[in-house]
């Protein structure tokens, strides 16, 4: 071996070849999977149903997807449901008299005490990824940045449904809207189905605070 071969064994790589392995290193960097709803926390068993929940509810959502009747029901519920629009609307559309106000006024401060806490707090302390969507939207669609865990249009609707509901004769109409809003998350693969069943209850828990501490009578 020459002196020149001994060095080149002992010392550096040369220029070309360190701008290859730099490369290869680039093209084999892998990036770590998010954490999905910090699942090493959860038990074995408790993360084995909810990934079965999910998936058996996405397979009936499937068969849905593409449907032009299904895809337009779904997707406008869920553009409705941004902001909580829809609630907002039907609250004040319904004040007419001092207690409709009273009513309107109490629903949209539970929903925006109901936005503080599940897009604050209670989102921020997990960091579930959203589900991938396969295809491209057939209609127009809001994309979240916040984690998909827990849903807020769902904790909203449900917010909504109970306190538009408290005083009516027909509550089914609220409850029904409330419904299709909160399923239409799981529809634009914008939830997982866990997501929209926690968000229900957590809504349920504010709706309920809300009557006690401001009751209609």
């Amino acid at each position: 071996m020459t002196p020149e071969g001994a060095e080149r064994s002992e010392g550096s790589l040369d220029a070309e070849e360190v701008a290859a392995l730099d490369e290869a290193e680039i093209f084999d960097e892998s990036t770590p999977e998010e954490p999905i709803l910090h699942k090493s926390d959860l038990p074995a068993g408790l993360e084995a149903a909810i990934e079965t929940l999910d998936n058996a509810v996405e397979e009936v959502f499937d068969r849905l997807r593409g449907n032009p009747v299904a895809d337009r029901v779904f997707y406008t519920a869920s553009e409705l449901g941004n902001f909580s629009i829809l609630w907002h609307a039907l609250a004040w559309a319904g004040a007419t008299s001092k207690r409709g106000r009273r009513n309107a006024l109490r629903v949209s401060a539970a929903l925006a005490v109901e936005s503080a806490l599940v897009n604050g707090p209670i989102k921020s302390a997990f960091n579930r990824s959203r589900p991938l969507a396969e295809h491209d939207h057939p209609h127009r669609l809001r994309q979240p940045l916040t984690s998909s865990f827990p849903s807020g249009h769902a904790s909203a609707a449900v917010v909504a449904a109970a306190l538009l509901s408290e005083s009516r004769r027909r509550r089914w109409p609220f409850w029904a809207a409330a419904s299709v809003v909160a399923a239409s998350r799981v529809h634009v693969r914008i939830h997982h189905t866990s997501d929209v069943v926690v968000g229900a209850l957590v809504g349920a828990v504010i709706a309920r605070l809300f009557k006690k501490i401001w009751p209609l009578h």
